[in-house]
């Protein structure tokens, strides 16, 4: 599945290389460590519009540079990309279902964390 979050952390990442830049830089400039800045780049960690206007600030570039969406997104969800290749109805449904499951367990897991992260702020 390709949601914003991952389509801002492939362009940031993208950015970063482009300026020979490492996430621990990032990191610096955000004032937090590495861990923070690899979930949020692998998208097990949402961004937010606070930390989003830091990391435009320290790439140099705008906002809408790093939420600018591509013309062609590949399908990068091993799900999504597994179900092309089978056959029976009753296994795509059954994969169809792990794969809802698994966005809500993911969703709930980074609802939790963020709602952590700012009762301690």
């Amino acid at each position: 599945m390709n949601d914003i979050n991952m389509i801002i952390a492939r362009n940031i990442l993208t950015i970063l290389k482009k300026q020979n830049k490492k996430q621990v830089d990032l990191a610096e400039a955000l004032q937090t460590n590495k861990q923070t800045i690899s979930k949020m780049l692998n998208g097990a960690r949402m961004i937010n519009a606070i930390e989003l206007k830091q990391v435009s600030d320290f790439l140099g570039v705008k906002m809408e540079e790093l939420t600018k969406i591509p013309a062609h997104i590949p399908d990068t969800d091993i799900i999504h990309v597994f179900m092309g290749k089978v056959e029976s109805e009753q296994a795509k449904n059954a994969l169809q279902i792990a794969d809802k499951l698994s966005d809500m367990i993911l969703f709930h897991s980074r609802v939790r964390e963020n709602g952590t992260e700012m009762m301690e702020v």
